[in-house]
C-alpha cells in the first residue's frame, strides 16, 4: 500500500513537469516540424516517470544513503532530460546565421517611431536575446550591391514567448530605419544574434547612471527591466534622457511606472531640446552642471558606480566620446572626463 501511495504521490508532483517554461538559450538550426515537437514528449515523460521510479525507490528504502543518492541522480537526470527537450524553444544563439522573421504587427508611437512586432516560429518560443544583448537586422536594396545591416535591441520581455518587438526611429537617410517603416504586416525581416554587451549580474554596482538620447533608451529600458524584475538585485539607477521634443520621449509610460513602483531606487530626469511653456524639466542639451548634480560621484577606483551612455553620435561625443567598434569602446572624452569619470566606470552601448 506504501508503494501505491508513494507512487501516486510522485506522479502528482511529475504531472506538471509537461506545463513548466524555461528560457533555453541555444538555438536549433531550423524551426521543429510537427513531429519534432511531438519528440520532446517523451523526454518529458521519460523524466516524470525516473522522477517516479526514484521517489519510489526513496520511500522504500527509507532515509538511507543510498537511497538519497539515488534520488540526488534521479533529479539530475530530471533536469538533464527536461533541459534536451526545451533546447529549441530558443530562437537565436550560437552560429546559426540569419533567420527570417515576419512582421505581425505596426503600432505608430509618434511622428517617426514605430513598435514593431515580429512573430518567432512557435508561440512557446522565446527569441534568445537576453538583457544587454542586441539582435542584427539586414535587408538588401533593390539595386544594391551589398545588404544593409544594423543592430537593434529588442524592447519586450526576454522570457515573452512567441514573439520580439522592436523600437524603431525612422532617420533621415537612414537605409534600415526607413526600410523598416515601411514594412507591411506579412513581409519579412532576417535578424541574427544575439550580440552580447554589458556582462551584468545582480548588485554588480551598488548605483548606475543611464544617459541615453533618442532611441538610445532600449538597451536602458532593458537593463532596467533586468534590474527591477529580479527581487535579489538592489542596484540604484539614475535615468537622464535627452530628446527633441516632449513627444519624442520613448517608453515615457514604462519609465513612470518603474519610478512610480520603485521611487528610492530609480529617478528619472528628462531634458528637451525644444520643451512647451509648461514643461518643469530641463531644457537644451544634457549639460555637465546637470551631470554633476544628479550622478553618483565618480570616486577614483570605485567599483561601486557605472554609467551607461547610449544616443546618437553628437550625444556620444558630447557625453563621453563615441566608441570605436563593438570592441573597442573608444577614448573617454567629452563631459564624464571632466566630471572625473575613468574608462573603467563608463560603458558605450
Amino acid at each position: 500500500m506504501s508503494l501505491l501511495v508513494a507512487s501516486r504521490s510522485a506522479f502528482r508532483a511529475a504531472a506538471p513537469l509537461k506545463r513548466l517554461q524555461f528560457q533555453a538559450r541555444r538555438y536549433a538550426t531550423e524551426p521543429p516540424s510537427a513531429d519534432a515537437s511531438k519528440s520532446s514528449n517523451p523526454a518529458l515523460y521519460g523524466a516524470a516517470a525516473l522522477a517516479v521510479a526514484g521517489a519510489g525507490y526513496y520511500f522504500l528504502g527509507g532515509s538511507s544513503g543510498a537511497a538519497k543518492k539515488a534520488e540526488g541522480k534521479v533529479k539530475d537526470a530530471v533536469a538533464e532530460k527536461l533541459a534536451s527537450s526545451e533546447a529549441k524553444k530558443a530562437l537565436l544563439g550560437g552560429d546559426q546565421g540569419w533567420v527570417s522573421l515576419k512582421l505581425e504587427d505596426v503600432e505608430t508611437l509618434n511622428h517617426n517611431t514605430k513598435r514593431l512586432r515580429f512573430r518567432l516560429p512557435e508561440d512557446d518560443m522565446v527569441s534568445g536575446v537576453h538583457f544587454t544583448s542586441a539582435i542584427l537586422t539586414k535587408f538588401k536594396p533593390e539595386g544594391g550591391e551589398k545588404p544593409v545591416i544594423r543592430p537593434y535591441t529588442p524592447i519586450n520581455d526576454e522570457d515573452e514567448r512567441g514573439y520580439l518587438d522592436l523600437l524603431v526611429k525612422r532617420y533621415p537617410n537612414g537605409p534600415m530605419s526607413s526600410h523598416l517603416h515601411d514594412l507591411a504586416p506579412g513581409q519579412s525581416l532576417d535578424v541574427k544574434g544575439p550580440i552580447p554587451k554589458y556582462p551584468w549580474s545582480p548588485n554588480k554596482h551598488e548605483h548606475i547612471a543611464l544617459i541615453a538620447g533618442g532611441t538610445g533608451i532600449t538597451p536602458m529600458y532593458q537593463l532596467l527591466r533586468a534590474i527591477f524584475r529580479n527581487p535579489e538585485d538592489k542596484t540604484k539607477v539614475t535615468l537622464v534622457f535627452g530628446n527633441v521634443t516632449e513627444e519624442d520621449i520613448l517608453l515615457k509610460k514604462e519609465l513612470a511606472e518603474l519610478e512610480n513602483t520603485y521611487p528610492r531606487r530609480f529617478r528619472a530626469f528628462y531634458v528637451l531640446d525644444k520643451a512647451p511653456p509648461s514643461w518643469a524639466g530641463q531644457q537644451g542639451y544634457i549639460t555637465k552642471d546637470l551631470l554633476k548634480t544628479v550622478l553618483p560621484e565618480p570616486k577614483e577606483g570605485n567599483e561601486k558606480i557605472k554609467v551607461f551612455v547610449c544616443g546618437p553620435p553628437g550625444m556620444m561625443e558630447h557625453i563621453s566620446g563615441n566608441k570605436k567598434s563593438p570592441r573597442d569602446q573608444g577614448e573617454l572624452k567629452g563631459i564624464l572626463k571632466e566630471l572625473g569619470y575613468t574608462p573603467e566606470q563608463v560603458y558605450k552601448f
